[in-house]
């Protein structure tokens, strides 16, 4: 938690609400609010509401809320929508599946997750790792996910469907949605808005 907090003092800040009003604070810090060094309010000290706005603009895979927020899929289509706590439930919230994530995942060197985020947005589930592809890995890890909820005993392993035909496909959406930005859309983006509505 600390060093949580440490990242969200020194994230830049957008802005600071004051008398109904978004005052511009782009690039400087809560930190620097903190000692009350913000040239666009000077000698202002915040509040807690102050900082807690600061922490809906941090954007990380995961932002710790009154929970923990995983954003790496947070839109698209209901199905989709289900699909991810579901994952996550699967994962986390059973003892033998964190387990097994963290045995599988123990040795990976900080050089392969940097290169796995730097590279999945490019390449997906064919993002060369180790010995295969990660697709390899997602199987494993989904198998891992639904023996999860199934132990949990709520028939909720179904909300993982979506996932797995991803999964079994090697197929992202976001790779569906450039074919159609490609070829049917013509290289428009304007129909995404209906494709994507639920």
């Amino acid at each position: 938690f600390e060093r949580y907090v440490d990242y969200a003092l020194d994230v830049p800040m957008y802005f600071v609400y004051r008398k109904k009003k978004y005052i511009d604070c782009t690039g400087m810090t809560f930190r620097d609010f903190m000692a009350g060094e913000l040239p666009c309010i000077p000698g202002e000290l915040p509040t807690l509401n102050d900082w807690e706005n600061h922490l809906t603009t941090i954007f990380p895979e995961v932002r710790l809320k009154r929970y923990l927020e995983m954003r790496g899929a947070d839109g698209g289509p209901w199905r989709r929508l289900c699909a991810l706590p579901a994952f996550w439930v699967g994962v986390l919230y059973d003892e033998v599946s964190l387990q097994s994530i963290l045995d599988m995942t123990a040795d990976w060197t900080q050089e392969e997750r940097e290169m796995l985020r730097n590279k999945v947005p490019v390449s997906g589930l064919k993002t060369p790792f180790r010995d295969g592809l990660l697709r390899h890995v997602a199987e494993d890890v989904l198998k891992l996910a639904k023996d999860g909820l199934e132990r949990r005993g709520f028939k909720e392993s179904g909300f993982l469907n979506e996932v797995a035909e991803v999964v079994k496909t090697g197929v992202t959406p976001a790779e569906k949605l450039l074919e159609l930005y490609h070829g049917k859309w013509e290289q428009s983006v304007d129909p995404v808005f209906e494709e994507l509505l639920y």
